[in-house]
């Protein structure tokens, strides 16, 4: 079937380039056009559509409302803001309702990248149920103690970006969130980002200070809330994922975009666990336990009891955020590298491997952690690696301690 798409601009002339710049697709896209948003709602009334392209700033209903109860009533919806006027005010009043923010004039291949991307997570998560929790999230819960910090060094005048970035850096869910809006064009700014650093000194204090305090783009970790998942122990596996994922690709003299995936990568690897046990805690903790009792691995027993597994979920959520490629792809396969039609090394080669050294290293779950693939290295000629990897992660042990 074709991908429907609904492009909402009250501008004709905006309206009718998009139709010559995406004429091309006309045999893949049914696109449809409405003038404002109450006109966008009665199309979206009329049929199920896959995405939403709207213009900020329309009188009547701007596109932040128009998203918003576009949300409201069509949750799975993926939603994408294409706007001309890069006002952080109206990110603030839209970020919750919106996925992707694309600046105008858009290239006609960068539109139509984005649009395609957004049209392969179809296939990457079956569930409709879990497409509809993932495009609803708002949020991901935070360590308590980071988010403390955090909104503490906010209210000082004197606090530097680097400081920011550096209680940033030290939580999951804030790392993801903020490299959503570094990755979103309307901001103009670079799409290669190194670390959550760099991220929060490319955004600046004040919009940082306004997405935490005002848009609250971030959320503490229910600690009164007993779960069915450890954030100081996720977040230590991950943190620790993310930088043995650097020092392998820096030892394998890979170029610095592929050291920088690879540490954001591995930070965001398990994303989907932190999705996945916050909103359905039940069928996570069914999940752990059912890998327990029948000694297979965590990502089989997601797919038995919750019909999609963390890898999928988190890999969905990324990219809905419109997250690079090659973080993406590292996130989807690092259980099963051999689904990636490259065979280079890449981000995802060194999560893979990173995660199965820290797991096998430090494992405290009652069921077998996942395994490095050999075969999948040894299609890259890199099984000889792997005794060094284990090597370099102990010593990165020694060193914290």
């Amino acid at each position: 079937m074709k991908k429907r798409i609904l492009f909402v601009d009250d501008h004709p002339l905006l309206l009718r380039g998009l139709k010559r710049m995406l004429f091309d697709m006309a045999g893949e896209w049914d696109m449809h056009f409405a003038k404002n948003g109450e006109e966008a709602l009665e199309v979206l009334a009329t049929a199920p559509f896959d995405v939403i392209v709207s213009d900020m700033m329309m009188p009547g209903m701007d596109g932040g409302t128009l998203l918003a109860e576009t949300k409201r009533r069509y949750p799975s919806l993926i939603r994408i803001i294409l706007s001309g006027h890069p006002d952080g005010g109206l990110v603030l009043k839209s970020i919750d309702a919106t996925h992707q923010f694309l600046a105008k004039p858009v290239d006609g291949e960068k539109l139509k990248d984005v649009l395609s991307r957004a049209f392969s997570l179809h296939d990457l998560l079956a569930d409709a149920n879990l497409k509809k929790l993932v495009a609803d999230l708002r949020s991901l819960p935070s360590l308590p103690t980071a988010y403390r910090e955090l909104t503490q060094a906010l209210q000082s005048p004197d606090v530097t970006m680097q400081e920011l970035g550096k209680i940033i850096s030290q939580d999951v869910g804030m790392t993801a969130k903020l490299m959503q809006m570094v990755n979103s064009a309307f901001f103009g700014l670079p799409l290669h980002i190194s670390d959550p650093i760099h991220a929060a000194k490319l955004l600046g204090a004040e919009i940082l200070r306004g997405l935490v305090l005002s848009a609250q783009i971030f959320s503490s970790f229910d600690q009164d809330k007993p779960g069915p998942l450890s954030i100081e122990k996720f977040t230590n596996h991950s943190l620790a994922v993310g930088s043995l994922s650097q020092n392998i690709a820096v030892h394998e003299k890979q170029e610095k975009h592929t050291t920088d995936d690879a540490l954001i990568a591995g930070m965001l690897h398990d994303i989907g666990k932190l999705v996945l046990a916050e909103n359905l805690p039940v069928e996570y903790k069914q999940a752990v336990h059912f890998a327990a009792t029948k000694g297979i691995t965590f990502l089989e027993a997601e797919k038995t009891v919750i019909g999609s597994t963390h890898t999928e979920v988190g890999a969905y959520l990324l990219g809905l955020w419109g997250m690079p490629k090659n973080i993406v792809e590292a996130v989807a396969f690092h259980h099963q590298p051999q689904k990636c039609t490259d065979k280079n090394f890449r981000a995802l080669t060194a999560v893979h491997a990173a995660d199965a050294v820290v797991n096998q290293h430090d494992n405290e779950n009652t069921f077998p952690p996942a395994s490095i693939n050999l075969e999948y290295l040894a299609g890259l000629g890199m099984t000889d690696q792997v005794s060094t990897w284990q090597r370099i992660c102990t010593e990165s042990k020694h060193e914290g301690d």
